[in-house]
């Protein structure tokens, strides 16, 4: 089964770039920036890579991004995360990166796009593996200062395809960003957020109602709701669940209770990601391994999700057909 997880073609749907600064990779760039870390040793930074719940995991998350300053550390952040797709039979990945993070502290949004999308472009050269963007508002920040993010993007609007929404979801409901999100669409962005990770089912209907996203990320807690869930299916809306996220932000405490396979069996369109991999414990493989051990699915199951991340992806539809066409053939010649 762990050979058929590993070789099998599939795409990442849920992934924040900053969320995959390894250790290793953060202490050589803040090294390189002169930038002063907490922890001596690489060692004494991946034991604080341990958390109880989502804000202590932010805390952390925003240190490391703090060690990001040139077009060359986005693109080796990128870049390293890329080469691990590539490894993982990954042939398609949507990227999700926060530019407040990095323009509030100075940082140009175009030294960060530029250094990303470099990436982009240079891995789909030499790796095989194709990325489309996806800018994300920070949601603890004012609507005000996401509008200046949108505005920021305008001259960069042929690199990034979509619009996300991330950060501490309690107190921070989908419909404080109505405005923006409704500027973000009249530019050509596909709206997707966070909905129902730590928020309840009414986060999830104002992102579906307010919002209007294509996609939601996470949406874990949508199974308390029978209505939203039907509504979900009908309007054939995919969760970008994210599992070993879920255990280590204790949304889920163990991944045997995880509601992947019971979404799955109510026939809501799942896939399975990595979310912030460096932090989490697993690259998407990781994750989809974990679960198939934890959940018992089978090769059927591990083959529906991975289809789903193709038909589910923001690609133009001839590419998502190719796709699909080699992982109907790895399945067959495979289950």
């Amino acid at each position: 089964m762990q050979t058929f997880i590993k070789n099998l073609p599939k795409a990442e749907l849920h992934l924040h770039i900053e969320g995959t600064f390894e250790p290793e990779l953060l202490f050589e760039i803040a090294h390189r920036n002169n930038i002063p870390l907490k922890y001596p040793t690489v060692d004494a930074l991946k034991e604080a890579y341990s958390f109880d719940c989502l804000q202590d995991f932010l805390d952390i998350y925003y240190q490391g991004a703090d060690a990001l300053l040139t077009e060359q550390d986005f693109y080796d952040l990128t870049y390293s995360y890329l080469t691990k797709c590539a490894e993982q039979n990954v042939r398609h990945t949507e990227i999700m990166f926060d530019p407040q993070t990095h323009t509030d502290r100075g940082v140009q949004f175009s030294t960060v796009i530029h250094g990303i999308y470099r990436a982009v472009e240079a891995a789909k050269e030499n790796l095989n593996v194709s990325a489309l963007l996806i800018m994300s508002y920070l949601r603890h920040l004012s609507e005000e200062s996401a509008f200046r993010t949108l505005e920021h993007s305008i001259p960069y609007k042929h690199m990034i395809t979509a619009v996300g929404l991330d950060s501490s979801e309690k107190g921070n409901p989908p419909s404080k960003f109505q405005r923006v999100f409704k500027a973000s669409i009249e530019e050509g962005f596909i709206p997707v957020a966070h909905a129902g990770e730590e928020g309840g089912p009414d986060y999830i209907w104002e992102a579906l109602d307010v919002l209007h996203i294509k996609r939601i990320d996470h949406g874990n807690n949508c199974l308390q709701d029978e209505k939203l869930v039907q509504e979900i299916i009908k309007r054939d809306i995919a969760l970008t669940v994210c599992p070993l996220s879920n255990t280590a932000l204790q949304v889920v405490k163990d991944l045997k209770d995880h509601s992947l396979k019971k979404m799955m069996n109510l026939g809501i369109q799942t896939t399975i990601n990595s979310d912030d991999p460096a932090y989490f414990g697993g690259q998407v493989n990781q994750n989809y391994i974990d679960t198939q051990k934890a959940l018992n699915l089978t090769k059927a199951d591990i083959y529906q999700l991975a289809k789903n991340s193709f038909k589910y992806s923001f690609l133009p539809e001839p590419d998502k057909a190719i796709h699909i066409a080699e992982l109907d053939a790895y399945y067959l010649a495979n289950k």
